[in-house]
């Protein structure tokens, strides 16, 4: 799955900055859109480490109403929460109705990274799936609307990445063990996302691969999703022309490549 994935896409800088606003200001729209209409959504992000999450969803927010927009940023349990079910505290961060939130990683914390640093056995792997696909069937019967991404990147390109952050004092400490584990077992990590996608990628919570190499191409593809997402969800017509816009970016992107 993810070796067919085309990471040399890019999107040009000029066009970028032409098509960012007005996505951002669709963005805004939906969001008092969504508000009205009482629907919970759910941004979820994954990816490999040095992505540029954390500036994407940035980008996601520049321009909302914080009242009805929050980052809820995921990270290892604490002594507190291991003493209740592992998807307890979840629950305390789904949104509200109306509400929307990007979660910065999330709960496939747990079959991922856990399974990587083989913090957990095939009995709770299996558990652990189960219990994410009731989570979500469940918030979706209740009217949320579930945007899962994973960002892309090949071995080495993450490699370099993180070797730049890690030059740099001022980015060094972005970089954890985990993120350093994670690139040195990436064949056998990519092999665990693509077991997750297979499991859990479905019509009420589909998965959107993204190619994240070029970070323009990666912001316009994640904002285009979301949007036509909200606008299939509401009823409302396309607003952006994200078809024929990509179709035609495609082509410039392929005849960039390809000089």
């Amino acid at each position: 799955m993810l070796e067919h994935v085309n990471l040399d896409l890019v999107l040009g800088q000029e066009e970028y900055k032409k098509r960012l606003r007005p996505l951002q200001q669709r963005l805004y729209e939906l969001e008092h859109a969504v508000f009205d209409a009482k629907i919970p959504v759910i941004i979820l992000f994954e990816g490999w480490a040095a992505t540029g999450k954390g500036r994407l969803i940035s980008l996601l927010a520049e321009r909302l109403d914080p009242r009805g927009f929050r980052v809820v940023p995921i990270t290892p349990p604490r002594t507190a929460e291991l003493r209740y079910p592992w998807m307890s505290r979840f629950w305390l961060k789904i949104p509200a109705r109306g509400q929307m939130v990007a979660f910065d990683t999330s709960w496939y914390r747990r079959v991922l990274i856990d399974r990587l640093n083989k913090t957990i056995n095939k009995d709770e792997l299996r558990a652990a799936y189960h219990d994410i696909a009731e989570f979500e069937e469940m918030l979706s019967a209740d009217g949320a609307v579930i945007l899962k991404f994973w960002l892309h990147i090949s071995e080495a390109d993450q490699q370099k990445r993180i070797k730049k952050l890690r030059k740099d004092k001022l980015t060094a400490w972005q970089v954890g063990e985990e993120d350093l584990l994670q690139n040195k077992r990436y064949e056998k990590y990519a092999g665990f996302v693509e077991d997750m996608i297979a499991r859990t990628d479905s019509p009420h919570a589909p998965w959107t691969i993204v190619e994240a190499t070029d970070r323009y191409y990666m912001r316009v593809k994640v904002f285009e999703t979301i949007i036509a997402s909200l606008e299939a969800r509401l009823g409302l017509p396309s607003s952006t022309g994200a078809k024929a816009k990509r179709s035609r970016a495609t082509k410039e992107m392929k005849g960039a490549v390809n000089a």
